[in-house]
């Protein structure tokens, strides 16, 4: 572990000029004390201001198959051999999807991630995927479109991206002197083949990982290099949701401060980089999410993909709270968000709370935390940003408070989380927290 002070005026410095930082900085960043947090977060504000200004872009996923995936990745609550209660079902019809992924462009989103389980498409599963992109591209030509479906073969990548597709993810997940320690179905190796056969397909190669599997700052410095290696051009930062039936059940909280400075390290290395906060924000910064956004410049909006997430209006109300605006939104967009009702937050809270569930992705491991995740104590109220009544124009209605109260538990996951499926959205008769 490095042990010589670090300057970090020096550092971002370079970074915004686009240079990265070395390894022993890069491991220097994360053996500083939570006291440095402060500073930390501003000096690799910096480096995010200056490639993407005050401009956060939304992403919005959508589960097209859930579930039955022969892969064990120990992570997924999709895995082969996970006990998680998950959704399972078959591709989604083309409406069906088409319907989900304009719930979340209603809401604000640039980009919708189409995610599929298994290990990998089949010719045919490419050409159900290639006719949803071409709907959805007919209907707003300007939307981006990320798939998401495992390992590409042959000319797959080439068939995605004559359909429209402009991005493909696969997550590297953990640093390769490990990866066995997770999964045994498949490589280190095969992952990184695939970021490349996306590169080769001319599409935009988007990687990341999972931070809380018992990884050494090493691994992910490993990491870190890794994705500026293989050229990733967005990196999903997800902080692990220990599913209840997965082997990473029961596993602890990362604290704000560290995840601050693995997103910070994350930034040094790869300054120009887009950098998603993913799974687990809400959960794991709670309510220094803020601080983690001046540092990585990209989120996803609603729900996940066997998880609820943050409601769409609270994240939008956390953007422009904190001064930061949707990418491809209208200067006024924050005029269509209704003013808080603040005297809700005086009402007595219902028996229960508000808790919901989050989860961490074994497929593009771009999932995420519920509202409970957020370590909000106040009281469920109307008028509260987790109310249906407050819905932004373009959300579905939230579930009931009966739906609502059976996942995540913010107060429980201090000791030892366990995260519970949700059971509503994309292939349910219930509508999504979009």
């Amino acid at each position: 572990m490095p042990t010589q002070t670090i300057d970090l005026q020096d550092l971002a410095a370079r970074g915004r000029r686009g240079e990265s930082c070395s390894r022993d900085e890069a491991l220097a960043v994360l053996a500083l004390p939570d006291s440095a947090v402060l500073d930390l977060v501003a000096t690799a504000g910096s480096v995010r201001r200056e490639f993407f200004g005050n401009r956060v872009k939304m992403n919005y996923l959508v589960n097209l198959k859930s579930g039955l995936c022969p892969e064990d990745c120990s992570y997924c609550s999709q895995a082969r051999g996970s006990e998680a209660d998950v959704l399972k079902y078959s591709w989604l019809s083309k409406d069906k999807a088409v319907e989900a992924a304009t719930a979340g462009i209603h809401g604000g989103a640039k980009r919708v991630c189409l995610v599929a389980s298994g290990r990998g498409p089949s010719d045919r599963d490419i050409d159900k995927v290639t006719g949803i992109v071409e709907a959805i591209k007919e209907a707003d030509p300007e939307i981006e479109v990320c798939a998401c479906l495992g390992f590409l073969k042959g000319n797959q990548g080439d068939r995605l991206k004559a359909a429209g597709v402009d991005a493909y993810n696969h997550n590297l997940n953990t640093a390769e002197s490990k990866y066995d320690e997770v999964c045994t179905t498949h490589t280190y190796a095969d992952r990184v083949d695939t970021v490349r056969k996306a590169h080769l397909a001319e599409l935009s190669a988007c990687s990341g990982f999972i931070a809380g599997m018992d990884e050494t700052d090493e691994d992910l410095v490993d990491l870190a290099f890794a994705l500026r290696e293989v050229g990733a051009d967005s990196i999903p930062v997800n902080f692990l949701l220990p599913f209840e039936g997965t082997p990473m059940a029961g596993k602890g909280m990362i604290s704000p401060q560290r995840c601050l400075k693995i997103l910070a390290m994350i930034r040094f290395v790869n300054p120009d980089t887009e950098i998603r906060m993913a799974a687990g924000r809400e959960v794991h910064l709670r309510s220094m999410q803020p601080m983690g956004l001046h540092i990585a410049n990209s989120i996803f909006l609603g729900d996940y993909l066997t998880s609820e997430g943050a409601p769409g209006r609270a994240d939008l109300e956390m953007l422009r709270d904190n001064g930061f605006v949707p990418e491809g939104a209208p200067d006024d967009w924050a005029d269509s968000l209704d003013q808080v009702d603040v005297g809700a937050y005086a009402e007595p809270a219902p028996a229960g709370g508000c808790g919901s569930s989050g989860d961490g992705c074994g497929g593009c491991g771009s999932a995420g935390g519920g509202c409970g995740g957020h370590g909000d104590t106040r009281p469920h109220g109307k008028g509260h940003p987790h109310d249906g009544d407050t819905a932004a124009p373009g959300r579905a209605a939230s579930s009931t408070d009966e739906e609502a109260q059976s996942g995540f538990s913010a107060v429980a996951a201090f000791d030892g989380p366990v995260v519970t499926p949700r059971k509503r959205g994309a292939g349910t008769e219930l509508p999504a927290n979009a």
